[in-house]
């Protein structure tokens, strides 16, 4: 997975995840005018996101907004919607004049982009209280900021961020304030959907964690003044937590499913298209196929090593014995990078920079928000060299009724880091961020295209073309990583559909993937509260890939070459399915059978 956190305004105020990129910050060829004209359009959008989301103009690098916050006022929230519907009416006129398919198709990216976003804000007002969680908001807002590729003369505005927060400064009331009265508003309504409570039960048990990170970041860039802020908001995290605990956690559903419109609405922005019962169909066939694929392959292993049983899950419990700790596991990671490297090059996968990757431990407080290894993008618009990171979180703190000695033992042994640095790094996420900053494209690309479908599709995939090249531990374990990605695609909606038990699902995930108990958790924690419909993204962007990559084939016969074709999909910055699809077909292969 990949990770980026910015703070977003209006009721549904939430430091997000696996949500959003900003645009581009090459210098845009000029053959490419298409690309200045649609930067235009979408430059409207952008400039209505900072006005409303400071927060999200200091990921793109304009130091003019690391001195804001986001006030997430009702009457704000308003008179957003109200710019927001005038610019579908501006886009859509244009759209209707416009001559340029790459032009016309971005257009329709931001306004399937905001039509949707309309009524994801309509049903949350219509029907939910929410779970506004103010301690990820104020970390995401700060850690913008407090960040080792955030020049040092933009730290000290972390400071202002504080204050204001806890509503220190002239014309700001505490961001807790305004969160405990849209969530009064919204009770008052009456006959509303409340949050889960195993959802709120869990995150409310690690802001702790959260907010104790905030000193971290402070005195490691030697930010001065923020002692007695700090503590301040600190207060008054700590008193609206306890506040949503009696007013909102009382309330709370027991069942953790969502109502069948909101899923809904969360498969489309993550970019499936497919009805939940399908995908779940593919995913059980997918799901005994990699098992036989794995069969033969156990079996070598166990022949090697001399191994009692044959079984891929003895064989995979007796690897994850091979535990790497401490200063060892990025050493190890870094190595099979190289590695990894040198079989993209051998083998003509992908078209590699000259530059290295990033790797690096996470804070205690980043793995209470993120407990998985995950990729953070880079600033894409006024990026000052600023680059992605592959962040790896080993532990994090257990969740309400979890044993407090359940640990992750599923990222640090050997034959895991080869699958996880594919996904990841390279040739996954990293390269997948990074060129967009090197190549360039349109902001609506880089921007609003994005949906988990394209992002994780990729990742998957780029497992998949680097797998026949490990060694047999390494091939097995990706086999184990695309067995799971399976198993989310049918646990996830069954789960929502009350077809499967979150207990069942559990033992799935312990059982025939080999997952910890903390993974398997986490796992499940992710279909039934975190992200509903995420998970399910993998493996739908993945068999998207695959049988893109088939319909180029059969275009192209003998002329078709895979390096070509994945430096095409890159070139052409988060698009979803259908566009990549559209892009590959009228362009990539019309080029290539000339050549």
């Amino acid at each position: 997975m990949f990770m980026k956190k910015v703070s977003v305004p209006g009721f549904l105020f939430v430091c997000l995840s696996t949500l959003m990129v900003n645009a581009q910050t090459k210098p845009i060829d000029n053959s490419k005018n298409w690309v200045s004209r649609s930067d235009n359009f979408t430059q409207m959008l952008i400039a209505l996101d900072e006005k409303y989301s400071p927060e999200f103009g200091s990921t793109e690098g304009l130091t003019i907004y690391d001195n804001q916050i986001s006030v997430p006022t009702l009457a704000n929230q308003l008179a957003e919607r109200k710019e927001e519907e005038a610019l579908v009416v501006k886009f859509t006129d244009a759209l209707k004049i416009e001559k340029d398919a790459k032009v016309a198709q971005d257009l329709k990216i931001l306004i399937d982009h905001l039509n949707l976003g309309f009524r994801q804000q309509d049903f949350a007002m219509q029907r939910q209280v929410p779970f506004n969680n103010a301690a990820n908001a104020v970390y995401s807002g700060l850690e913008i900021l407090l960040d080792d590729q955030t020049p040092a003369e933009r730290r000290p505005a972390a400071l202002i961020r504080i204050r204001k927060y806890a509503g220190l400064e002239k014309g700001y009331r505490p961001l807790t304030a305004i969160y405990q009265e849209r969530v009064n508003q919204q009770i008052a309504k009456g006959n509303m959907i409340y949050p889960s409570k195993q959802q709120m039960e869990l995150d409310l048990s690690r802001n702790a964690s959260i907010m104790d990170g905030i000193p971290e970041l402070c005195k490691k860039f030697n930010l001065t003044g923020w002692e007695e802020p700090y503590a301040i908001l600190k207060k008054q995290v700590q008193d609206y937590d306890q506040w949503t605990r009696e007013h909102v956690l009382s309330k709370a559903r027991t069942d953790f499913r969502l109502p069948a419109e909101e899923y809904a609405l969360n498969l489309e922005a993550y970019g499936i298209d497919l009805p939940p019962a399908e995908l779940a169909k593919l995913a059980h066939a997918a799901f005994t196929d990699i098992q036989e694929q794995m069969k033969p392959i156990a079996a070598q292993i166990a022949q090697n090593r001399h191994l009692a049983s044959t079984d891929y899950r003895d064989v995979i419990a007796i690897l994850k014995k091979e535990q790497i700790h401490g200063d060892s596991i990025i050493p190890l990671y870094q190595q099979h990078l190289k590695d990894i490297e040198a079989i993209i090059r051998e083998h003509q996968l992908v078209t590699l920079p000259s530059r290295p990757a990033i790797i690096r431990l996470a804070t205690a407080a980043e793995t209470a928000q993120g407990p998985a290894p995950h990729m953070v993008p880079p600033p894409f618009l006024n990026n000052t060299g600023q680059r992605g990171v592959f962040v790896l979180p080993l532990n994090m703190p257990p969740a309400p009724g979890e044993k407090s000695g359940a640990k992750f033992d599923d990222f640090t042994f050997d034959a895991a880091s080869w699958t996880i640095t594919a996904h990841e790094a390279r040739p996954g996420h990293e390269l997948q961020f990074d060129k967009m900053v090197e190549e360039g494209v349109s902001k609506a690309r880089a921007l609003y295209a994005f949906n988990s479908t394209n992002a994780e599709g990729w990742g998957l995939y780029s497992e998949y073309i680097v797998r026949p090249y490990m060694p047999l531990e390494g091939q097995l374990v990706s086999l184990d990583y695309r067995l799971l990605r399976a198993a989310r695609a049918f646990l996830d909606p069954e789960l929502q559909a009350g077809t499967v038990t979150q207990q069942q699902a559990l033992d799935i995930l312990m059982k025939d993937v080999v997952q910890s108990r903390a993974f398997a958790q986490q796992e499940v924690d992710r279909y039934s509260l975190k992200a509903p419909g995420q998970a399910n993204s993998y493996f739908y962007g993945f068999i998207k890939m695959l049988a893109l990559r088939k319909d180029a084939e059969a275009a192209l016969g003998d002329k078709f070459n895979a390096l070509r074709f994945h430096d095409f999909i890159l070139s052409q910055g988060l698009l979803p399915p259908a566009l990549i699809k559209e892009a590959v077909m009228n362009e990539f292969v019309v080029a290539d059978k000339s050549r």
